[in-house]
């Protein structure tokens, strides 16, 4: 078993380095809020007083991070402290100049580093069963593997270097705006006279079938797993998806790319957070997408 650090125990690393404690690894972590600390501590992580002890003598690394500059300021503060041989995980969600930008970092300090951003939520992170995208070396991918498995479902190859992020940022571009479109169906049809048992028996069998609609439909009572039976308690959080969409929209910016959908998501999930919406569950856009359509 390997001695791992852990740094950042909120939503999505707590759990994890749960996970990975329960197979057996040693995990040293640390966080900025003692609440978190206390709660890693009581299921088994050897809590820490600051990364430069979170990543002494560890094997590996794993960063669970709220944005990129606070990836780049950890990067600059540990890697003096990093021993060779260790291995650097990022599974935040950042920019992808952010992430390749932490790659230059690491191999500028002689270590090996994936980006391996996760899809699941916090569903996904307290029952191991994550994907993680990665991006880097061929080598570094495999040296990962066995820190991931304990908290993974699936672990993906996506390329170079910052390719997980591109992966991350695309499939959740996909998800915003095929949610959008299924909450949209949904009030269109409310307000046609139409039941939603019946527009949901016809598309989720239908050309108009997605994750959206048959594992996190957005109106309650279609479907066991939907976050709408649970008052829209979030799986994946609003205001998350908002980051997300801004992510893929300066990175089509940046790529030149056009994504005027894309584009159009991102407003409609900022007008979501501004009119408090960013705690739920981003299914919970319905709730805006119905107030709109009223006024």
């Amino acid at each position: 078993m390997a001695v791992i650090g852990f740094i950042g125990l909120g939503h999505m690393g707590g759990p994890m380095s749960t996970n990975l404690v329960n197979a057996g690894h040693t995990v040293r972590g640390f966080d900025l809020m003692p609440e978190v600390i206390e709660r890693a501590a009581a299921n088994g992580v050897t809590t820490v007083d600051s990364a430069a002890e979170v990543v002494t003598g560890a094997d590996a690394v794993i960063t669970m991070l709220p944005g990129g500059k606070q990836l780049l300021d950890c990067y600059d503060g540990m890697l003096g402290s990093v021993a060779p041989g260790t291995l650097l995980i990022d599974s935040s969600t950042v920019d992808v100049a952010d992430s390749r930008r932490a790659h230059e970092l690491a191999a500028a300090a002689g270590l090996d580093a994936i980006d391996a951003p996760v899809s699941g939520g916090t569903a996904g992170a307290e029952a191991g069963t994550l994907t993680f995208m990665v991006g880097g070396s061929e080598r570094a991918y495999q040296a990962a593997e066995p820190f991931l498995e304990p908290m993974a479902r699936k672990v993906i190859h996506c390329g170079g270097d910052g390719n997980g992020q591109v992966t991350k940022m695309c499939n959740n571009l996909m998800l915003a705006t095929a949610m959008l479109g299924t909450a949209e169906a949904f009030v269109l049809g409310e307000k046609l006279g139409l039941p939603h048992q019946a527009l949901y028996d016809v598309t989720s069998v239908s050309t108009g079938q997605s994750w959206s609609l048959t594992t996190n439909c957005p109106v309650p009572g279609m479907v066991e797993t939907s976050r709408a039976n649970h008052d829209y308690e979030p799986g994946f959080a609003a205001s998350l998806m908002l980051k997300d969409l801004n992510l893929a929209v300066s990175a089509a910016e940046q790529s030149g790319t056009d994504t005027e959908v894309g584009r159009l998501a991102a407003r409609i999930y900022d007008r979501f957070n501004s009119e408090g919406g960013g705690g739920y569950d981003f299914s919970a856009v319905i709730e805006s997408i119905r107030r709109h359509s009223e006024s």
